[in-house]
């Protein structure tokens, strides 16, 4: 039987977005807010969140097998890209990564919501 941990998901991985098929058989848990410790950065094509600021992130909480973890760890990068710490979340704790690189020039997102960004974004001329 495989361990099990749970990760709070922020950007691509959440329902309906690119990379969201790594999750696709891990149980989800819900949508939640980080505690108020977070901000949220605009690397591009996907967020990156750093634990500077007073700012909550909205994300969703899925469960996931070893297996998952490590397909997760390869896609964000860990430990390099991204690092991880362990929050909080209503469904007990849960992996959140933290972007490790430099925020020069990176725009704030301060809603904390990644969806937001897109949307204006799709619809911006």
């Amino acid at each position: 039987m495989s361990l099990l941990s749970r990760v709070f998901v922020y950007g691509t991985l959440r329902r309906s977005e690119v990379n969201h098929y790594l999750l696709e058989d891990a149980r989800y848990c819900g949508i939640c807010l980080t505690p108020p410790h977070y901000k949220m950065v605009n690397l591009g094509a996907y967020p990156g969140v750093v634990k500077s600021g007073a700012g909550c992130v909205e994300g969703e909480v899925y469960e996931v097998n070893a297996q998952q973890m490590a397909d997760l760890d390869r896609l964000e990068g860990y430990p390099h890209a991204y690092g991880r710490e362990v929050i909080a979340t209503p469904w007990g704790k849960a992996w959140i990564y933290l972007y490790r690189g430099s925020l020069r020039d990176k725009p704030v997102i301060p809603s904390g919501i990644w969806r937001e960004t897109i949307v204006r974004r799709r619809w911006s001329r």
